[in-house]
């Protein structure tokens, strides 16, 4: 059923003749000494006994892009693990079992882990059955998907966490309870834990299985069309409705309406959120507005600026001034007369026209087969963006107000000064400083916690601070001579020429230029604006190109003000790539270090159709 692309063709076969660092070359920046003990046992190299510095790693920087605050790793451990969980034993997939993943100086490395040649034919037959059964069944499939993951959001939002009272009440005692109450926010704690690796589990059902779709569909091309581009394939299935793009139309919407409404100048100080809404209500026709803009929110505003996965994201639910600003700029490029929509019609038509112009150079008794492959491919490339709002956004959203919540009953208890300290704990410690803190209480005696943590809290912050302090190696040790792993390819860019770019070996670069994946078609020139940080969002300005190590996909109301984007890391099917063609800019991502080559403000000339960037000034 599936057949994977052979990338061979396409790729030098001169070997690699360098190397990056191996993990145990690199300099701990001052001040993070130490910084190993901050993370699980696990998730260190130095426990492997000298492995880690055989294996090709490289850095997820398109997921997890700044260090990791101990209590973080959450997010990397349940993603990687239930991504590899798919690949390796639910679907076996033929060539690709999961990920292996380590922390190294606050960065997560990541190593494929590959399927040995002899044992790969005997999963196809077992891997066709079960994912043929998705295939066969994905529409009444995904309803059950949905209802398991907002079953699982639901749940979530109903557990609290408030400190314990002075006294049992007196109803509990004639009740014969004969429990405290502490369980309960010991059993919440260990709860909010299961249900957020509970939608991890979710999350890949689905994804893996979008990706191969897509796979299958664009290895099938290649055979076809052996000199097809990479982003023909892509143009075939873009121009789908996705609701990762709904938060973002919903503002674009709240914009037009204002404007039809008069309501223009409410939103002159979008800063003071309570201020901005009560000018609005007070104006003519105002309440309409607010009443739409309340519509908005849920479950719309369940996303952040970020990607989800560090406590510190922000959330448009939680800071409304990020979505407020947004509709105050989406409304003053509609009093210009911008068209503030994305280009959908436009992004349909030109799908079309390759669709038709490749299938009738397909013989007769092939377009049947072609037909289904990219209808398939269609059907489930929605998936691979629309996941990230349920997961990514939605439920890590309610996942960190929670810890939140949790971490503001240990600062009320003088655990450490503010609910965000708790980042700093991994969740294993959280837990033995709940037993602590109930202990305390429960004796009437003063916990340990206020004496060890609020010190331990600030050392660590240091640690943290250091290691944020020097960017990651895009990848370590020696890389094999040929990249053959499908997803490595697709989803992060991490391709055999990429590689050789990195390391300086790729003859093709001695011009100067920047290469990359061609990862969206067109050609633009514009002056440099390089944001390491989505706090930094508010500095872009109209018409320069945005370089970063990666966007995310919540990124989309600055693609309108954009030309083009250039990052770091990411492959043809990256969230980065996806949103780039769907709002239809030219985008050059996998560069490896675009965004430390390149400076704000020097004029460059993004070739998205070629994957190439030039520097024409400083």
């Amino acid at each position: 059923m599936t057949t994977f692309p052979d990338r061979k063709t396409t790729m030098t076969s001169q070997p690699v003749i360098k190397s990056f660092p191996k993990p145990s070359e690199l300099t701990v920046p001052p001040g993070a000494e130490g910084w190993e003990k901050l993370y699980p046992y696990n998730l260190a190299f130095q426990n492997l006994g000298g492995a880690e510095d055989e294996k090709f790693w490289f850095c997820d920087s398109q997921h997890w892009p700044t260090v990791f605050k101990p209590f973080e790793t959450i997010g990397g451990e349940f993603a990687v693990k239930c991504l590899g969980q798919y690949n390796t034993r639910h679907l076996l997939i033929p060539p690709a079992n999961g990920i292996e993943f380590k922390i190294h100086l606050g960065y997560l490395y990541m190593s494929p882990v590959p399927v040995a040649e002899e044992e790969i034919a005997a999963r196809v037959p077992e891997f066709e059955r079960r994912a043929g059964h998705y295939f066969q069944n994905w529409d009444s499939l995904l309803d059950g998907w949905h209802a398991k993951v907002l079953g699982t959001i639901d749940e979530m939002e109903s557990l609290s966490f408030t400190a314990l009272p002075d006294v049992v009440p007196f109803e509990d005692i004639v009740a014969g309870k004969a429990k405290d109450g502490s369980e309960v926010l010991m059993e919440n704690y260990d709860r909010l834990i299961q249900l957020c690796y509970q939608n991890w589990q979710y999350h890949f059902e689905f994804l893996n299985l979008g990706y191969l779709a897509y796979l299958d569909f664009f290895g099938f091309c290649k055979e076809l069309f052996p000199g097809i581009p990479d982003q023909a394939i892509a143009k075939m299935v873009q121009g789908v409705d996705m609701e990762l793009f709904r938060p973002d139309d919903e503002l674009k919407k709240l914009a037009v309406l204002a404007v039809e409404l008069g309501l223009q100048s409410a939103f002159e100080d979008t800063d003071d959120v309570a201020g901005t809404l009560n000018r609005v209500r007070a104006a003519d026709g105002g309440q309409e507005w607010a009443d739409a803009y309340l519509g908005a929110q849920d479950p719309w505003f369940n996303f952040t600026v970020g990607n989800g996965f560090y406590g510190h994201d922000k959330y448009w639910i939680d800071h409304q001034e990020i979505p407020l600003g947004y509709i105050k700029d989406y409304i003053r490029r509609v009093e210009e007369g911008h068209d503030i929509m994305r280009p959908v019609d436009a992004l349909v038509a030109e799908r079309d026209r390759v669709v038709a112009e490749y299938r009738e150079l397909v013989g007769a008794d092939q377009q049947a087969q072609f037909d289904a492959k990219r209808g398939l491919a269609a059907t489930a490339y929605p998936y691979v963006e629309n996941h990230n709002f349920y997961i990514e956004h939605w439920t890590m959203g309610v996942f960190w107000r929670k810890v939140r919540e949790l971490g503001k009953v240990f600062a009320v208890a003088d655990f450490w000064a503010a609910p965000e300290d708790m980042l700093y704990l991994t969740r294993n410690e959280v837990r033995d400083a709940l037993f602590d803190l109930v202990t305390g209480w429960a004796v009437g005696a003063e916990p340990t916690g206020p004496h060890y943590w609020p010190q331990e809290v600030e050392r660590r912050r240091g640690i943290i601070d250091a290691l944020s302090s020097q960017r990651p190696q895009p990848a370590l040790n020696t890389p094999p001579a040929q990249i053959t792993e499908p997803f490595t390819m697709m989803l992060y860019g991490i391709t055999t020429e990429q590689v050789r770019q990195w390391l300086g070996s790729d003859q093709d670069t001695d011009d100067g230029s920047i290469r990359g994946m061609a990862a969206s078609p067109g050609v633009v020139e514009g002056r440099a604006r390089v944001i390491t940080h989505a706090d930094q969002l508010g500095e872009v300005q109209e018409g320069e190109i945005l370089v970063a190590t990666i966007t995310a996909p919540s990124w989309g109301p600055i693609f309108g003000k954009i030309k083009a984007t250039v990052t770091d890391i990411g492959g043809m099917m990256s969230h980065a790539a996806i949103v780039c063609r769907e709002y239809g800019l030219p985008a050059v991502t996998g560069t490896g270090t675009g965004s430390t080559t390149i400076t704000t403000g020097q004029l460059l000339r993004v070739d998205g159709t070629a994957g190439r960037v030039e520097i024409l000034e400083a």
